[in-house]
């Protein structure tokens, strides 16, 4: 009886072994996660774990392990003992670590789930199940690192809140990086509440680097405190949405302020506050501010210590540049500049109002624009470009695009930046083009003391695009480009063998004929008349070995009282003129020198000068080289190809009918 007792024990015992093996046994025969089974192997405590409990492992990856910077792993921080499936976890759960610091669990818009920092590989788990020891693997793609305490430090806790680790930051392993100056701001604003919190929230800290400027820290006031702060939602910078805007503690009646992350493609993690809403201490506007140390797990939910406080608009457009100057979002931009010989930054200084189209470094990258880095005068046209003596944020220029495009002066010498503003709130998209270029404003509104900067996504003035390119893109060509498209005419546009130098009208040039020739406006647009189209936009269009610039059409036309440019068909004979008056928008103020195209005795407005493409340039005009003759419709002057066939058709069959009569 004894001896059946013993042989009934050893068999339960060697059935939890075989269990816990099943487990063990997928660990050890895959090959990709070898790394972490030798240091699970070697922990006694997770061994145990795996033995007897049920629980659920998250298992790095090899190649999340050679991606990993710190020297110890900890086993115990990726078990908790209890067993979830990807669509049971909950929020947050407690590790089997020291201390239990919880591992918090959220999902992306694309259904990713993450555990802290780490994304679950949602093919790859694993589930056992015996003798009621239900045991799950998840394979994720990061190594989970928690928060821990230096050596010497056995008194601070394991598991603190984020008011604990900021009162204690240098105790912790976080890089030896120095938060002393917000929390004696904290302090003295009584706002220890706020990061003593209970419940899951995104705590935003500046650190100490960030505080340079001598009268920066007076400026953290209790409001901007609650800014640094995104309540009661936990945002790891893996799972975070790009430009997603949280609404901060700092969102009330009269103050609102939002927080949102984005990712730059070299990879840095940027965090951003807008306020909406401000007040006379917090200016309305956007603070950009590095993640200098990201995911710091605290027991209320997650720390970030960013490179700057948010909210603080205290420097000038200038310092902003060169704040950004070693490695920043804009570094490649401020190097351009002071390698021109840094007098574009002293015109930047001198001005009491400006307003910057910064590209962003990526920006830069592009073979072309090497090229032109070689050429100081070119390089200095190019950033003045850039620069707009004026406060320009994305409401004004929304005011001034008014369902049209905003035209807008630069620093540089009768050259203009043209604004379109699409969509609404979070889904509002801001194009701009200038020489040639159409850039989107990737960050818009980035508050200085003197006005504003924009990063956009290309530099202006260094084309890259076609004419064909550019006639799809830009949304001031539609019309013609729709026209060009249905005659067949737009092919030849891509071609870089020739050079092009095209009047296109814009939108509302073509908009206007329809006023004044409505039936011919009319059958323009239509396929059956792409014949006569197509014969229109030839006479538009001046083919050559070389392209025309307005300076050259007006040098032409001076010399010789009008310029012939060859075309497709036949020769195109004008006489382009500078003249001073207003722009050709009826929103704008001021004065210009602008051009000026007589064609048969019609005075025809240049919008647009000197558009660059990578195969000739584009003039925009302010009507099209049309008369009423060019398509004659009164009274069936011209017949559909369709209408001409039913119509022989017809004569034929009278035809044969009479003859067989």
């Amino acid at each position: 009886m004894l001896n059946a007792a013993a042989l009934l024990l050893a068999l339960l015992c060697a059935a939890n072994a075989a269990a816990a093996a099943d487990l063990a046994d997928k660990l050890r025969d895959d090959s990709e996660l070898s790394q972490f089974y030798s240091l699970l192997e070697s922990n006694q405590i997770a061994n145990s774990t795996l033995s007897l409990r049920s629980c659920t492992i998250f298992v790095p990856t090899n190649e999340a392990f050679q991606r990993y910077k710190s020297k110890t792993t900890h086993v115990l921080y990726h078990i908790t003992t209890e067993a979830y499936t990807q669509k049971r976890l909950p929020n947050t759960v407690s590790s089997d670590m020291a201390g239990n610091p919880p591992l918090y669990i959220t999902k992306n818009s694309n259904g990713d789930i993450f555990v802290n920092n780490a994304r679950i590989i949602p093919s790859l788990s694993v589930e056992t199940n015996s003798d009621g020891k239900r045991q799950i693997m998840h394979i994720i793609d990061e190594v989970l690192e928690p928060l821990t305490v230096k050596a010497g430090h056995s008194d601070t806790p394991n598991n603190p809140n984020a008011l604990k680790f900021l009162k204690n930051a240098e105790e912790f392993n976080v890089d030896n990086i120095g938060v002393r100056t917000y929390r004696s701001q904290v302090t003295m604003a009584k706002k220890e509440s706020v990061y003593d919190a209970a419940g899951q929230h995104t705590f935003l800290v500046p650190v100490d680097e960030g505080f340079k400027l001598s009268a920066r820290s007076s400026l953290v006031d209790g409001k901007v405190i609650d800014g640094h702060v995104i309540p009661n939602t936990v945002i790891f910078t893996a799972a975070a949405q790009h430009d997603d805007p949280k609404a901060s503690a700092a969102f009330e009646d009269l103050l609102k302020v939002t927080v949102s992350f984005f990712k730059q493609k070299n990879g840095k993690m940027y965090v951003k506050s807008n306020t909406i809403v401000g007040d006379a201490k917090h200016r309305v506007g956007v603070v950009l501010a590095e993640i200098v140390k990201a995911n710091i797990p605290v027991s209320n939910g997650v720390v970030h210590l960013i490179h700057r406080p948010l909210m603080i608009i205290d420097t000038t457009v200038t310092q902003f540049l060169q704040e950004n100057a070693e490695n920043g979002a804009l570094r490649k931009f401020y190097e351009v500049i002071m390698d021109n010989g840094g007098a574009v930054l002293d015109d930047i200084n001198s001005l009491t109002e400006v307003t910057i189209l910064a590209p962003s470094n990526e920006a830069w990258n592009s073979s072309n624009i090497n090229n032109v880095l070689r050429d100081r005068n070119k390089i200095r046209q190019i950033l003045n470009m850039h620069i707009i003596k004026d406060r320009l944020n994305v409401d004004k220029i929304r005011q001034k695009n008014a369902n049209l495009i905003a035209q807008v002066p630069t620093v540089n010498n009768n050259t203009f930046l043209y604004f379109n503003v699409r969509g609404e709130g979070a889904d509002t998209v801001i194009t701009v083009e200038g020489g040639g270029v159409n850039a989107t404003v990737i960050q818009a509104d980035v508050a200085q003391t003197n006005g504003y900067v924009h990063i956009i996504d290309h530099v202006l003035g260094v084309p890259y695009t076609t004419v064909l390119g550019k006639l799809e893109s830009d949304p001031m060509m539609s019309d013609t480009y729709k026209m060009g498209k249905f005659s067949h005419f737009n092919d030849q546009l891509n071609n870089t063998q020739r050079r092009f130098t095209y009047f296109v009208p814009r939108d509302k040039g073509w908009q206007k004929t329809e006023l004044d020739y409505p039936s011919a406006h009319k059958k323009l647009f239509m396929a059956d008349f792409s014949y006569h189209s197509k014969s229109i936009l030839e006479r538009h269009l001046a083919i050559s070995d070389k392209e025309y610039t307005m300076k050259d059409l007006v040098k032409f036309s001076q010399e010789s009282g009008s310029v012939i440019l060859p075309t497709f068909r036949d020769s195109l004979s004008i006489r382009v003129e500078e003249e001073a008056g207003h722009l050709h928008d009826e929103y704008a103020s001021h004065e210009w020198t602008g051009y000026v195209i007589i064609w048969n005795y019609k005075k025809i407005n240049v919008y647009r000068p000197d558009v660059e493409c990578t195969n000739g340039i584009i003039h925009v005009i302010d009507y099209p080289l049309l008369e009423e003759k060019d398509v004659v419709v009164a009274g069936g002057s011209y017949l559909p190809e369709s209408s001409i066939c039913i119509i022989l058709a017809n004569l034929i069959m009278i035809t044969v009918a009479k003859f067989l009569n």
